[in-house]
This record gives C-alpha cells, sequence and structure tokens, in this order.
C-alpha cells in the first residue's frame, strides 16, 4: 500500500540526476514511476503508433499553434476534427489525456512532459525541478555515456535547450523558473539521496497542511 496520497511531478536538468532520485522517491513510498511509459499509455490509449510518441519524445514543434491545441482540448474535439488535426496535435492532446488518467488512478510519479502543467489544480499535487551545478552535470553525463567532458557538456546543452523549448511552448510557464513549481532542489548540493530524502518531508509536510486544512473546515 502506498505511503502517500500525493502526485509527484518532477521536471529536471539533463544529468542532474532528476529521474534516479524519482525512482529513489518511489521505491521508498511505494508508488510507480512514469517516464517513457506515459508514451505507452497514451499510445495503448490512443491507437497511434509507440514510435510516433518517442520521436516527437519532448520535443517542441512549430508546426502548430500551443492555443489552437488547448482551445481544441478545453472545448471537447469532434470525431471529424480529430480525425483532420496533423498528428502533432494527436500527440500531444493523447500525452495529454494519458497523464491525467494515470494521476486519476492514485498517487504516483510523472516525470517530464509538462506533467506539472496538465495537472495544475490538482490539490494533491507536487510539483519539483531538480537542477544542479554544470560541473556537476558534466562529470555525470561523461561518465554515464563514456563522452569527454566537451561531449557531454554539448548534449547536456542541446538536451536541454529541447526540454526547456518543449515546456514553454505547450505551457504558460517557463522550464526550470521557481515560479513554475512547487519547489525547486539542487542536487549536486544535496546529493542524489539527500533530494529524496528531501521531497520525501516535503511530502509529508503538505500532506499535514491538508489534513489540517480539512480539520478546520470540519470544526
Amino acid at each position: 500500500m502506498a505511503k502517500t496520497n500525493t502526485i509527484i511531478t518532477i521536471g529536471r536538468q539533463f544529468g542532474s540526476g532528476g529521474r534516479e532520485i524519482g525512482y529513489m522517491v518511489a521505491d521508498k513510498l511505494g508508488i510507480k514511476l512514469y517516464d517513457k511509459e506515459m508514451l505507452q499509455r497514451a499510445a495503448q490509449d490512443s491507437g497511434i503508433c509507440e514510435e510516433l510518441f518517442e520521436s516527437h519524445d519532448e520535443k517542441p514543434s512549430n508546426s502548430f499553434l500551443y492555443s489552437l491545441v488547448m482551445d481544441t482540448y478545453s472545448m471537447g474535439y469532434s470525431g471529424s476534427t480529430y480525425n483532420d488535426m496533423p498528428i502533432n496535435h494527436k500527440i500531444f492532446l493523447a500525452q495529454f489525456d494519458a497523464i491525467k488518467k494515470i494521476a486519476n488512478e492514485g498517487p504516483c510519479i510523472l516525470v517530464g512532459r509538462c506533467a506539472d502543467y496538465a495537472l495544475e489544480g490538482y490539490p494533491n499535487l507536487l510539483s519539483v525541478f531538480i537542477h544542479a551545478d554544470l560541473d556537476a552535470r558534466i562529470k555525470r553525463i561523461a561518465k554515464k555515456y563514456d563522452l569527454t567532458d566537451a561531449k557531454a557538456k554539448d548534449l547536456i546543452i542541446k538536451t536541454n535547450k529541447k526540454r526547456a523549448s518543449y515546456y514553454n511552448y505547450y505551457t504558460d510557464k517557463r522550464w526550470g523558473d521557481a515560479d513554475s513549481y512547487d519547489v525547486c532542489l539542487d542536487s549536486s548540493v544535496l546529493g542524489l539521496e539527500g533530494t529524496a530524502e528531501a521531497i520525501i518531508k516535503l511530502i509529508e509536510v503538505k500532506e499535514k497542511g491538508i489534513k489540517r486544512n480539512i480539520w478546520q473546515c470540519d470544526e
């Protein structure tokens, strides 16, 4: 049984260890982490080929307007409207739907893919952004992928640029800005395990606050 009722979303700089930290938190809380699994779920529910989700994964597209997509989502879309959409529209909407369905099934951790924005307004949501010192990220990526420091730095810059462009394009917030999340944590200061422990502590504080508010409302 899960040790929490909170849904945690994790945004992360490439090389910060965000996904590993997420797995640590998931393991300690007894909940599931969704990373690429979000794409699998979206493909399964929508009937769209999973390879298409992977090819568009956290990559911005200039082939359609964000406002058009969101207007279509918020207003509901008819079968004919949906069929006429470019594949990019369908992929975004399917992923958006999948994130909401996963969250509605219970506490979990969702990594990247604008999950914090898709679930905005959920009272049991804790959105976290994990960053780290550039040198620490370079060392981590160079070691993980057996790259030179220069190539690791180049990969980090390119990957983060894609993630930022994707997030900034599809949401009304800015990727990595403190105002866009409930909390931002530096894994190069706290360490991976320390960051995981901090997230768990934050969840405990948040859930105590929710309970306190419920009791006050009952009085």
